[in-house]
């Protein structure tokens, strides 16, 4: 069995997930989002839809864009 990276639990159905240079060893894709997905710059959250990216920073939606100063990009 493959043991979690993110809760240390040993699973027998464990995977691993590769992004770019990055991967790790999940026992459940919420444990690959905690490790993996990215974080809004203005809320915090983890960005496991789209997002909107402006100049290298990432948000979760255009609202938290336009709250950290991002004009309207529409």
């Amino acid at each position: 069995m493959a043991k979690c990276d993110t809760c240390g639990n040993d699973y027998d159905k464990a995977f691993t997930l590769t992004q770019g240079d990055r991967s790790g060893t999940f026992d459940s894709f919420e444990c690959a989002a905690h490790a993996m997905a990215p974080t809004c710059s203005h809320c915090s959250c983890r960005i496991l839809g789209h997002g909107v990216e402006v100049d290298g920073t990432v948000y979760c939606c255009a609202h938290c864009a336009e709250h950290s100063g991002v004009a309207d990009r529409a």
